[in-house]
């Protein structure tokens, strides 16, 4: 398919809303942008753009079904619901779009489909992994701050704040919030995953990420095979795209560069690099 710089994907019974930015997939590597628990494509906000700019790749991005523009979600949620999204989803996506070669960016949620996806499938098109705020096991910390959002949702005050984003706030918010706070889901563990990933990693993660501590770099770390490179950005929160876009930009454009660099496919345009552990 020919891809407009925006539109639908019809992956019956889904409709997904998405962006395309940049080179189509037949042109060049192709960033394939994955959002968090509560996003969308209209909530990456304009870091899409710079991304494209600063490699000059392609860069796609999608509203999963259930949020942002696209067709509602099947409720209630299954607990397993990242990894429907992985195994069922993205691969169908992937084919939609005409993917050939690039890397997976997720961000909290996104991320751990993105994991799960490269360590379950031997897909040679993807190149690398980008990973920001990725979850690979559940911590109470984080439990406890998806409560406290459930509290604010009830009380009218996040969910006035989200209905700016997505047509069903509703199915939006009970999509993300009720498998994390189903009991069943504190065994929700994707580590053996890990060491499946055959390619290069680089997680961002904010210092102060209220969602999840470094524990998560740190399991990345030992149960991968694969080279893993972490950011982690002093007295930032579980939002390092948004909260610090120079910062995350420039990470991810070091990584995206150097990866890319022995097979040609990426323009580096930015000379700036950040610490990598």
């Amino acid at each position: 398919m020919s891809l407009a710089d925006t539109g639908f994907l019809d992956l019956a019974p889904m409709r997904l809303e998405y962006r395309m930015i940049g080179p189509r997939p037949e042109s060049a590597p192709t960033v394939v942008m994955l959002h968090e628990g509560l996003g969308s494509v209209a909530l990456w906000g304009s870091f899409p753009e710079k991304l494209a700019a600063a490699t000059g790749l392609g860069v796609f991005l999608y509203s999963r079904a259930g949020y942002g523009r696209s067709s509602p979600g099947r409720l209630p949620r299954s607990v397993s619901f990242m990894h429907e999204e992985a195994m069922d989803v993205l691969p169908r996506v992937l084919a939609a779009i005409g993917f050939q070669r690039g890397l997976l960016f997720g961000h909290s949620d996104g991320a751990s489909i993105a994991a799960i996806y490269a360590g379950s499938v031997q897909d040679h098109r993807v190149r690398g992994l980008v990973l920001i705020a990725p979850h690979f096991f559940t911590e109470d910390m984080g439990i406890t701050e998806i409560r406290r959002a459930r509290e604010a949702f009830d009380s009218g005050v996040l969910r006035e704040k989200l209905s700016r984003w997505h047509s069903d706030v509703d199915c939006a918010f009970r999509s993300w919030s009720e498998p994390w706070l189903d009991p069943q889901f504190r065994r929700w563990d994707i580590t053996e995953a890990l060491g499946y990933i055959r390619v290069p990693i680089l997680i961002v993660q904010g210092e102060q990420d209220q969602y999840g501590t470094l524990k998560q770099i740190e399991t990345a770390k030992e149960e991968c095979f694969c080279p893993v490179d972490a950011a982690v950005l002093p007295g930032i929160r579980h939002d390092p795209c948004r909260e610090a876009p120079e910062l995350t930009l420039t990470a991810v454009v070091d990584f995206i560069n150097r990866l890319l660099h022995d097979h040609r496919e990426g323009l580096s345009r930015s000379g700036a690099r950040i610490a990598i552990m």
